[in-house]
């Protein structure tokens, strides 16, 4: 079966870095887009980055741009998320998903979904 499992995740301090894996199986993970979302307790789940099947096409949401930065290895079947410059308000569980499009992936329509790994920023 088809399965992503995050980690690297953990508690910082503000300003802090953190790198998130994802590593995928059961699927071939070279012809899917991939990517990032959080969702923090009460609230909505959100979108923070996608990058396409080859790497070329990233996206992130406005919030995380200069900070975040998503890249994958097809070789390893695991994309990343290095985080920089943390703040309180990155406090979330992260989940990667995986899907046929950057598109999809951006607006949520992703065709699998990770359990997540928490990520926890103290002020």
């Amino acid at each position: 079966q088809v399965r992503l499992v995050e980690s690297g995740g953990g508690l910082v301090q503000a300003g802090g870095s953190l790198r998130l894996s994802c590593a995928a199986s059961g699927l071939t993970f070279s012809t899917y887009a991939m990517g990032w979302f959080r969702q923090a307790p009460g609230k909505e789940r959100e979108f923070v980055a996608a990058i396409s099947w080859s790497g070329g096409q990233t996206h992130y949401r406005d919030s995380v741009k200069g900070r975040f930065t998503i890249s994958r290895d097809n070789a390893k079947n695991t994309v990343y998320l290095q985080m920089n410059s943390l703040k309180p308000e990155d406090t979330a569980a992260y989940k990667c998903a995986a899907g046929d499009y950057t598109s999809t992936i951006v607006a949520g329509r992703s065709d699998y979904w990770g359990q997540g790994t928490q990520v926890t920023v103290s002020a």
